[in-house]
């Protein structure tokens, strides 16, 4: 079936195989580095994987948006403290091993809706029905999150005041199919958001190719722009409140070409 499919596209006259410009993938970059917008980060979550660094701008949105539990609830739990409602989705876990106090949806988050799968916007809108109040993404799907973004609609996607995504296979960005699909959905969500923490998971070691490195895995954290008090150059990783998501592995952090 691959096989059949890198025909198809081959036959278009693309190649899957085609390295990505390197100018083009430091622009990307340069454009994903994050700022100090006048909030202190705080961590929300354990001390290790699934926990994550967020602006202190909390105070009002009506819920939270988990895809990708994989049974750890621990951030959401520090989200319910904070009085968000909570809704979580992941086919992969069972009904009762989801808190009662949350909203749980035994499905995939994806860019079809079926019995197995369904979108964001549907999610939401089955979710709430308030349509204009501020809420709080934290997204970890195994790389379905950049159909997820692509697939999102732009009205959805600025309700989300702060947003958080471990993006997957970063280390793909030297290819430029996977280039082309992750400059856009990086572009999209950088339309009215912005960049303020970036956090390399060490589950896997950073890839280094003609001078660039990229952490395969890697945590984004993003918000609004209509919330950014300022925009000062972020030149200090880790932050103090950064801890390895594997303890045992070796620490990774953040290479330079992502913040100087």
């Amino acid at each position: 079936m691959k096989k059949n499919i890198k025909k198809l596209i081959n036959a278009t006259g693309y190649n899957l195989n085609k390295a990505a410009n390197k100018e083009n993938i430091i622009s990307l970059i340069k454009r994903l580095r994050p700022y100090d917008i006048g909030y202190d980060l705080i961590r929300l979550g354990p001390n290790a994987d699934s926990g994550y660094l967020l602006p202190n701008d909390l105070n009002e949105i009506e819920a939270c948006f988990s895809p990708g539990c994989d049974n750890k609830y621990q951030f959401e739990e520090h989200c319910f403290d904070r009085g968000m409602k909570i809704f979580i989705a992941d086919k992969t876990v069972e009904n009762s091993n989801v808190p009662d106090k949350f909203n749980f949806t035994k499905k995939f988050i994806s860019s079809l809706s079926n019995d197995n799968f369904m979108t964001m916007d549907q999610w939401v809108s089955n979710s709430l029905p308030n349509n204009e109040s501020d809420l709080l993404l934290q997204m970890d799907i195994e790389g379905d999150e950049y159909q997820c973004i692509l697939n999102m609609t732009d009205n959805l996607l600025n309700r989300f005041r702060i947003i958080v995504i471990e993006f997957h296979n970063l280390d793909m960005m030297f290819n430029n199919f996977f280039y082309e699909i992750a400059s856009v959905v990086f572009d999209k969500l950088l339309q009215n958001h912005t960049c303020v923490h970036i956090h390399p998971n060490n589950k896997r070691e950073v890839l280094t190719i003609d001078g660039i490195s990229i952490p395969p895995l890697t945590e984004f954290t993003f918000i609004r722009n209509d919330r950014v008090k300022r925009k000062k150059e972020t030149k200090t990783f880790p932050h103090l409140l950064d801890q390895d998501c594997v303890p045992e592995n070796p620490p990774q952090i953040l290479p330079k070409v992502w913040f100087e």
